[in-house]
């Protein structure tokens, strides 16, 4: 038995997805690091055994009808864990947050705002207080009434509405309308009000006009249509309904992101006209703190609001006319917490955010040290924190911030246990649980348990060569461009007045801070101008004004933007799915004696169709518990148990494996089961060129990591037989790989170049951007103190820049 103080949590039998049977002793109130290849089991032990562990026992404690419904989410495949305290998990959340989150919400800072413009705020003279809820655009009590708190209202004009008045209605004068049969029906039910529909649009009377576009009646006639040879149509009541009025209800209800897409080419998005975007009432936004507004406070970077709020802590209050309600002790104590809370923000690197900054505008790694930075003011003690890759997205220079942040949780009195690959992070560990050898069913099992430095003795560890060999990687020789894409005047977020060169046929790597303006400059100002071109704009296209001059576009052939987005949001979108090779195996099942025998044509084998699919689940493998005052989480079907399919469709196998059990293969499986089928073989070839090996087919999309999703992407991509010169755009792409992997990756990379491509990747992989043709650095800092390219060149040039943030770490990886 072991005592109730034991230092360590004890782990026996971990058989979470590919953990071979895993015994591991992990000291507590230390800095612990799981390491190993993609796959190779690391998160299994540490979120799928360990953080699943530690909930299910919170869970437990939890009312006895709660725990009924527990049970049927099971527990973790371990046979027993001793010594564990409660546990707090920070993932990389692959759940998209709602438009309403903010920096302030995640946070929590905006309650604290809120709260001071309420309890020491600057009241005009004799307006009543404000309960804090005035203060959130969230409430019924704050929301301004026009735009329910959202700050933008969504307008249309006739001039977007009808962009060729020359038309007549019947010649599709009004763009706007739907196709088919429903533009057919306004159009009769026009002509039956007594419209003209054929007469050009412009020598339409401009009441007439304006009725058929802009009015909100919506009249009930009986339409008689025109009769057609060979075809009965009787007479039905048909609805009118003004273009504007189609086109907001079709953009607020619509499920399509097609048609949603089409409605919001007729719109354009103004701040509204009530609250100027502020998204508050009147009455709150006349409070003021310091001379301003709490619309005003919460957009300034948050590293410029701690200056205001030092400011006004030493006496700024009493603007003209206006009294503080609470006294100075509440302003002084209220002003000190935020400031405390803030300045934990800024210290992990994300100074430049500001509180209305929205969540989904957020990178997965600064949503994660957002709700780090929160936990650290927690004040909790005597707890496990489970971190997945808190190094993600982060610069060099940003990582040893974040390892000071993760030094005083441990100081607090807390373990950390992270899953991490940024080698920086790696040296810091107090222990390291290093798990492989390699990926998939070829990993599992732990190779190392002890201080790093012990490591060096593991000679099958893939991790050791990267921790331990510090030679710097052989420097090639940069290729020389083929041509260059320049941009002049680029004017986009906080990048202002930037000349950006790009060259053609060449590996180039974009460096920066966090916000110094990467991901505007690439994703959006270049990315835009490409695809506005490729889409055969006639005229400056909606990326294009972002720009004074473009010129050296007519090189590129092909634009591909690999983004780290989910490759589907919900588990019916997986790895097969997306890159097409599900098809090829509902064909190759359907082809089986059995299936023909009893008829089953292809579509029997897919689980998002009725007919093969089990029904209880509707072809999910999972249904959703409900644990009411917990958030609801999701249990294997308790008919299929997963399987998706019914028992009938499971009867029918290839190979000997149902199609369930196919969906069960890994990509590095599934290659040798479906060796000499081309249709298949080439997308698995494809899939494990970029280090995915280890990935099952059927993996919900709602369980890859942005990394893991961008290479599947790439994958896709990679199978296309490719014409002319593609210029690729990728947003970190090393995100969640090993070193080991980024070898792999950047071999496909390269590889593309080789063959007459370019390759662009926003990067903070020092090796990454050590190994590439040509360097442009953004900065200095981030947000306001950044969007300016500082250096541009080869590497050993960017290295040796004066003012680069990125050139000591990028020398050092030179070896210079």
């Amino acid at each position: 038995m072991h005592s109730p103080h034991d230092p360590y949590v004890r782990v026996r039998g971990a058989r979470e997805h590919n953990l071979q049977d895993v015994n591991v002793d992990i000291p507590r109130d230390t800095l612990t690091v799981f390491t190993g290849v993609s796959g190779s089991g690391k998160s299994s032990l540490a979120f799928g055994t360990i953080y699943a562990e530690a909930q299910r026992r919170y869970f437990e404690s939890v009312a006895p009808y709660a725990r009924r419904l527990i049970h049927q989410v099971g527990a973790p495949a371990v046979g027993e864990i001793t010594g564990l305290p409660p546990a707090v998990s920070l993932e990389q959340r692959r759940s998209a947050p709602g438009a309403r989150s903010s920096v302030g919400t995640v946070t929590t800072l905006s309650n604290s705002l809120r709260m001071l413009f309420s309890r020491a705020g600057e009241y005009p003279p004799g307006a009543e207080q404000l309960d804090s809820d005035a203060f959130s655009p969230n409430t019924a009590a704050g929301a301004c009434p026009e735009c329910h708190g959202l700050g933008r209202i969504h307008r249309t004009d006739e001039g977007l509405l009808v962009p060729d008045p020359s038309l007549s209605i019947r010649e599709g004068a009004i763009a706007a309308w739907p196709g088919a049969w429903q533009g057919k029906n306004l159009r009769d039910v026009l002509d039956t009000l007594g419209y003209d529909v054929d007469r050009p649009w412009r020598e339409l009377d401009a009441k007439d006009r304006e009725w058929i576009l802009f009015t909100d009646e919506q009249p009930v006639v009986t339409v008689h249509p025109v009769r057609e040879a060979g075809r009965i149509q009787r007479p039905y009541q048909g609805t009118y309904m003004s273009a504007r009025r189609y086109v907001l209800h079709t953009f607020a209800d619509t499920k399509s992101r097609t048609l949603r897409a089409k409605a919001e080419r007729f719109l354009t998005s103004v701040p509204c006209p009530v609250c100027d975007g502020s998204r508050l009432r009147p009455e709150a936004m006349a409070v003021t703190f310091g001379g301003r507004t709490i619309a005003e406070l919460a957009a300034l970077p948050l590293s410029d609001l701690a200056e205001v709020l030092a400011g006004a802590h030493g006496g700024a209050h009493g603007g003209a006319g206006a009294e503080p309600v609470g006294g100075e002790e509440t302003a002084r104590v209220l002003t000190a917490d935020l400031l405390a809370r803030i300045g934990t923000v800024t210290e992990l690197g994300l100074g430049y955010l500001s509180l209305d900054r929205t969540a989904p505008t957020l990178s997965s790694g600064e949503l994660q040290r957002l709700r780090l930075a929160t936990q650290l003011r927690s004040g909790l003690f005597g707890v496990v924190y489970v971190l997945d890759e808190p190094s993600a997205g982060l610069h060099p220079a940003d990582t040893e911030s974040l390892l000071g942040v993760v030094d005083r949780l441990k100081e607090a009195g807390n373990s950390v246990f992270v899953v991490e690959h940024h080698l920086d992070v790696v040296r810091r560990a107090d222990w390291l649980v290093d798990v492989g050898p390699l990926a998939g069913e070829h990993g599992g099992r732990v190779l190392h348990s002890g201080p790093p430095e012990g490591l060096a003795e593991v000679p099958e560890s893939a991790t050791r060569r990267f921790l331990f060999d510090r030679d710097p990687a052989p420097v090639r020789e940069p290729r020389t461009p083929t041509g260059w894409i320049r941009l002049t005047g680029v004017e986009r977020h906080n990048v202002r007045g930037v000349d950006a060169a790009f060259p053609l046929g060449v590996f180039t790597a974009v460096t920066g801070v966090s916000g110094s303006g990467k991901s505007t400059l690439v994703g959006q100002v270049l990315a835009g101008v490409l695809a506005d071109r490729q889409a055969g704009e006639e005229t400056a296209g909606a990326a294009e004004q972002f720009c004074a001059s473009v010129t050296g576009l007519e090189a590129v052939d092909r634009l591909v933007q690999v983004d780290q987005k989910p490759i589907g949001r919900t588990p019916r979108s997986n790895l097969a799915t997306y890159t097409g090779l599900f098809d090829t195996v509902r064909k190759l099942f359907a082809q089986t004696g059995t299936a023909r025998e009893r008829g089953y044509t292809a579509g029997r084998f897919s689980f998002n169709v009725r007919g093969g699919r089990c029904e209880t689940c509707q072809g999910e493998g999972f249904v959703s518990v409900e644990l009411l005052f917990l958030p609801s989480t999701y249990a294997p079907c308790p008919d299929c148990h997963g399987a998706r399919y019914n028992p009938e469709t499971l009867e029918v196998t290839l190979h000997g494996l149902t199609i369930a059990q196919v969906l069960d293969l890994t990509v590095e499986s599934a290659a040798s089961f479906f060796a000499g089928t081309p249709a298949a073989e080439r997308a698995l070839t494809t899939l494990l060129d970029v280090g995915l090996g280890y990935l099952r087919l059927g993996q919900p999309a709602t369980e890859l990591s942005g990394g893991e999703a961008q290479r599947i992407k790439l994958a896709s991509e990679l199978q296309r037989t490719r014409r002319g010169h593609t210029l690729y755009l990728l947003d970190e792409p090393t995100t969640g790989l090993h070193p080991a992997d980024v070898e792999v990756l950047m071999r496909q990379l390269h590889g593309l170049v080789d063959a007459g491509n370019t390759v662009v990747v926003v990067e903070h992989d020092m090796a990454v951007v050590a190994g590439a043709d040509h360097v442009i650095d953004l900065g200095p800092g981030g947000g306001d103190r950044g969007g300016r390219i500082v250096a541009a060149g080869t590497p050993r040039e960017v290295a040796r820049a004066a003012d680069s943030r990125t050139a000591p770490y990028l020398a050092r990886a030179l070896g210079s």
